[in-house]
């Protein structure tokens, strides 16, 4: 791939969306360089600019860390007088490629040779404060306050009111408008991506004290920084004109310098010492005040609530290091009202255990999905805080991408990257769409979703057992690439932890393994569990739960491991595939199924072995013992997806009765 100009012949090469998946005709998104003086790629729908990249920096794009030399490619930039162009060489042979998606959405793709499909490395927008110009002049953003718009040192809201409403593409004015009459000088901001306007000057050649005394002669001239592209320790760039997209970002950032008023800046060393002072006893009575009181606050709760048992237990050291590290962007509760259509009942795409889910889309173009907890929800604030608490901690593109949270008096609601090909189960339950499914797909779906197991369990510093994993929580993207979501049931296990036990049964009847539904015993290999009959449905196309056959009472497992001592495994495949799938490959999956849901915890394989039993046909797999559960008497079939407590008492009981044969 190669973007930007040819001088010589005007030829200008870009990026442009799809109208749909569907229509390969020109989409609204264009991605392309921008050739005029400073060096950026630029996302346009239509005219209006809706993603900036942030100048060209020597090796990379400042602000833009996604786009830095990596194991994948090495990034090539080249600006001189016959072109300016941005491409890319790979590394190892690995076949790679970028995409516009028809929703504005810029992902970079790289091939699996041994799965025979792309996978999504990663998407170049990475927050809401990447939509372009989203505080407006001389406003800065970042994803880690709330709000997220703020007005640089020396600025105020031009327009108070709309700043209050969280309206902020007014922007900011100076709070001196006769800056450079009454004397000013430069703020040092640090750390930021560097802002853009409608007119600024380049020069490669001098150096960052003479930018400066250039800059300070001309009262158009609002800011400058140092633009070392050639590496050469000189370079400067000079805005002219409000200053607009500026965020602060925590790597790749840079320092710029703002025109203020003297006023702005700390000059009187002793007047700050004398502030100081007068603070210090000031602020230590009022934190003592504050510590004190929250003390006693959290002995009263803690003596109320100590006998009551939680399903979000972590021990004491892991439990402050992980709460002082968790930061999750918040949206305002305008922002998701107007991207959903307040809500619309034409908006809703989903609902389940939590609550509604409705599509939406930010002003940028972006399409989310908010997931809002109802009122008559099961479950509540412990359980919006641990999907928050696990997941906003959690990189993996077999995981889905929390964007972040609303909490607006008692509304708590969830904002997800948009999955258009919604959930699983979706598709898989369902005889007019499940033909989409092709072998090689849902080769692909069991794949993903074993990674993304193996990474919950073995290799994100946390180690978490999901305890739901269902059809309609594994979602789609436009790439058919799984997404395991909802971890609201999640739980984490600290150290040399293999297992617990709870008196609050949560999950998925029919998902649920045999220790867990009766024992409320649960570990690594519930998931295992849980993945295998997962795996189960997805061959045969046919729900674990309500499973029913002619010829004897077993559920999907029964029947599956029924078929399989008789030799008849191939039976268990969903007819829709019309036998296009190879025979060993689909003998090996069914095996490495029974094997996920045996009776007995340990026998089970885990999820890393269970990864390699996939992949590797040189692994050799053991005859699978009886699965768990594996034959049932339902007294209803109403309920799929229902989640119950064990409690003695409750009347929301919700137990399927398991008789062994």
């Amino acid at each position: 791939m190669k973007l930007g100009w040819n001088f010589k012949t005007g030829l200008n090469r870009h990026l442009t969306s799809w109208k749909s998946t569907d229509d390969p005709s020109s989409g609204e998104y264009t991605y392309s360089v921008d050739p005029h003086g400073l060096p950026q790629l630029f996302l346009h729908k239509g005219n209006k600019k809706v993603f900036r990249s942030g100048p060209w920096y020597g090796q990379q794009f400042k602000g833009d860390p996604v786009l830095r030399e990596n194991p994948v490619f090495k990034p090539i930039f080249v600006f001189d007088f016959d072109e300016v162009s941005y491409s890319y060489e790979t590394k190892d042979n690995i076949i790679s490629r970028f995409v516009l998606s028809q929703s504005g959405l810029i992902q970079h793709f790289s091939w699996n040779d041994h799965h025979s499909s792309w996978f999504s490395e990663f998407t170049i927008q990475g927050d809401r404060c990447d939509d372009y110009g989203l505080c407006g002049a001389y406003g800065t953003c970042n994803i880690k306050s709330s709000p997220v718009c703020k007005c640089l040192n020396g600025f105020e809201p031009r327009l108070q009111q709309e700043w209050r409403m969280l309206k902020w593409s007014g922007g900011c004015v100076s709070k001196n408008s006769q800056v450079c009459r009454n004397g000013d000088a430069f703020k040092q901001f640090t750390g930021m991506k560097l802002p853009d306007a409608a007119e600024f000057h380049t020069n490669y050649s001098i150096s960052i004290d003479h930018c400066e005394a250039e800059c300070s002669k001309n009262c158009s001239c609002v800011a400058y920084a140092k633009l070392d592209i050639n590496a050469s320790g000189k370079g400067c760039i000079a805005w002219f004109g409000d200053l607009f997209d500026i965020r602060e970002v925590s790597v790749n950032g840079q320092d710029f310098y703002v025109r203020v008023p003297v006023s702005e800046l700390d000059s009187n060393v002793d007047g700050n010492k004398r502030k100081k002072l007068i603070l210090l006893p000031v602020t230590v009575s009022v934190t003592s005040t504050i510590i004190v009181s929250a003390l006693w606050l959290i002995i009263k709760k803690w003596r109320r609530n100590g006998a009551r048992e939680t399903d979000f237990q972590l021990s004491a050291g892991r439990a402050r290091s992980e709460r002082n590290e968790f930061e999750l962007p918040s949206f305002e509760i305008a922002i998701i009202e107007a991207a959903t259509g307040n809500f619309s009942i034409y908006n809703k795409i989903g609902e389940g255990g939590f609550g509604p889910v409705y599509k939406g889309q930010l002003p940028s173009g972006r399409e989310i999905a908010v997931k809002r907890l109802s009122e008559s929800s099961g479950q509540g604030l412990q359980e919006f805080k641990n999907e928050v608490m696990l997941i906003s901690q959690l990189q993996h593109r077999n995981l889905v991408k929390l964007l972040g949270c609303c909490i607006h008096g008692e509304d708590k609601m969830l904002v997800y990257e948009y999955m258009p090909n919604r959930s699983l189960d979706s598709l898989l339950f369902d005889e007019t769409k499940r033909s989409v499914l092709s072998w090689q797909r849902r080769l692909d779906i069991i794949t993903g979703i074993a990674r993304g197991l193996v990474y919950l369990h073995r290799d994100s510093r946390l180690r978490i057992i999901h305890r739901d994993l269902k059809a309609s929580n594994v979602l789609l993207d436009s790439e058919m690439n799984p997404k395991i979501s909802d971890f609201g049931m999640a739980r984490m296990f600290g150290g040399d932890q293999t297992e617990a036990k709870t008196k609050r049964v949560v999950g998925t009847y029919g998902y649920m393994p045999p220790e867990y539904a009766i024992d409320g015993h649960f570990s690594f290999k519930s998931d295992v569990f849980s993945f295998g009959v997962l795996l189960l449905e997805l061959l045969s196309g046919k729900k674990n739960k309500g499973f029913l056959h002619p010829d004897h009472k077993l559920n999907l497992l029964g029947h599956a491991w029924k078929l399989c001592n008789e030799g008849r495994d191939l039976e268990l495949m969903d007819p829709l595939l019309e036998n296009e799938f190879p025979t060993s490959g689909v003998q090996r999956c069914i095996q490495v199924g029974l094997l996920c849901v045996q009776q007995l915890p340990e026998e089970r394989p885990t999820m890393p072995s269970v990864l390699l039993m996939l992949e590797s046909e040189s692994v050799l797999l053991p005859k699978p013992g009886r699965p768990g559960l594996y034959s049932e008497r339902c007294f209803s079939e109403t309920d799929s997806s229902s989640r119950g407590r064990l409690n003695s008492g409750s009347n929301d009981l919700t137990v399927t009765l398991v008789e062994g044969r």
